[in-house]
């Protein structure tokens, strides 16, 4: 009966009404509707915008650090993104098989010498895609673990905290992002992974809502900031 009921709601939701040419309205049903929640069509809208704002903060660490760009095999910055997008269908040679939080690391190792930008971007992206079950499509039957989202949430901030604070034996930072310098001040790096985060939060509590179980947050302090597993 509960599920006749969800398929009830499913059924109205997704009806679309129109008027035809003899001035008589036809309704219709979007079959793809039937079979998704809106708990599924939430988590389709915030993966799209967590993985969009990642390839984003990549193209501009790529415009902060073009030396970066140099020590892969891309043309062009575009190039670099869009391998980035493609990520789960080329080959990555130079993360050595690493990925999530093992292959964002080597971006704040002094031992890698490979593209610092490729490989914090790539390790976040697969943390995204591990969170999210590998799955770029939400239906019903699917299910999210609300500590992975979490975790990944937590990663982000980790990320930022990275990005300002790890520096190479030369005193230099890793990678330029935020420019906190009063006369050209950019904060952008730092708002758009601040959106990234709210998003993963949004989506760890209505999952822990929907698994009717309590989120359960991890305290981490600043001096052992290191990424969090995901894939469990």
């Amino acid at each position: 009966m509960r599920w006749l009921v969800v398929l009830l709601i499913l059924s109205l939701a997704g009806c679309a009404t129109k008027m035809g040419k003899d001035g008589r309205t036809q309704t219709t049903v979007d079959v793809k509707y039937l079979v998704k929640s809106d708990v599924d069509r939430i988590a389709d809208t915030a993966r799209a915008e967590v993985i969009g704002g990642l390839l984003l903060i990549a193209d501009k660490l790529y415009k902060r650090n073009p030396k970066e760009l140099k020590k892969g095999t891309a043309v062009s910055r575009e190039a670099a993104v869009d391998r980035l997008r493609q990520r789960n269908s080329r080959s990555w040679p130079e993360f050595g098989g690493l990925r999530e939080r093992q292959a964002a690391a080597l971006a704040f190792s002094s031992a890698y010498d490979g593209d610092r930008v490729a490989a914090l971007a790539y390790g976040l992206l697969t943390m995204v895609d591990a969170a999210f079950e590998h799955k770029e499509e939400f239906y019903i039957l699917d299910s999210l673990d609300e500590t992975k989202l979490y975790n990944c949430a937590r990663n982000m901030e980790i990320a930022v905290w990275k990005l300002s604070t790890d520096r190479d034996p030369a005193g230099n930072l890793y990678l330029l992002s935020n420019e906190l310098d009063p006369a050209n001040r950019n904060i952008s790096f730092e708002r758009e992974f601040g959106r990234i985060t709210g998003l993963l939060d949004f989506m760890a509590k209505i999952v822990a809502d929907r698994n009717g179980r309590t989120l359960s947050r991890t305290a981490q302090a600043i001096a052992t900031m290191i990424f969090l597993p995901v894939s469990f």
